[in-house]
């Protein structure tokens, strides 16, 4: 129910009370306008900062998962050379050791194998040989039955960053990745 005042009563007129309003909105429009303005010029003068040193990480982070990638690749070539097997050897007559244990890396690698151009670096019985071309692979590459060798893969990966580049030799993370096994009682191959 409404509650009505007598005749006589005056009303006055009361202001009506309000909550204090805060800053942005006592302000006038234009200086809004000019606080979200520099809002945006502070923007564009960090951005490309942030994004350089996120594009950096990236490619660190890129570089490491290569690096990991070919360690996995290698440790797996070398468990495969150790058992003398041929049969990845990807000539359907006349296999190779030597080859197949290659494709076997190559198989492991996620397919960065080109993309590291890999070296090798092979240690039989603490006899090291170099083999940096296809054309220098020989047969006992990977040793004889008994045999201990050390797998090494050179390797070398371009960085995308150009503000990381001049820190790398020629702008390329270089890393090697090795295994050791011996090898098994196989017959010649």
């Amino acid at each position: 129910m409404k509650r009505r005042l007598p005749k006589n009563a005056t009303q006055e007129a009361r202001p009506l009370s309000r909550l204090p309003m805060s800053s942005s909105h006592s302000r006038p429009q234009k200086q809004r306008t000019r606080q979200r303005g520099a809002a945006a010029v502070e923007f564009a003068l960090i951005a490309p900062l942030l994004f350089l040193l996120l594009f950096v990480a990236m490619d660190f982070c890129v570089s490491l998962w290569v690096n990991l990638t070919m360690q996995y690749a290698v440790r797996e070539g070398a468990r495969y050379a150790v058992t003398g097997q041929s049969n990845l050897d990807p000539n359907a007559s006349g296999q190779k050791r030597y080859l197949a244990v290659i494709q076997e890396i190559r198989n492991s690698s996620m397919g960065l194998y080109d993309m590291v151009s890999p070296s090798y670096t092979i240690t039989v019985n603490g006899k090291s040989s170099s083999y940096a071309t296809q054309g220098s692979y020989s047969n006992s590459m990977f040793g004889n039955p008994g045999d201990i060798i050390v797998l090494q893969i050179n390797c070398s990966w371009p960085l995308l960053t150009p503000l990381a580049r001049p820190f790398f030799a020629n702008g390329l993370y270089t890393f090697s990745v090795a295994a050791t096994m011996r090898n098994e009682g196989f017959s010649g191959g």
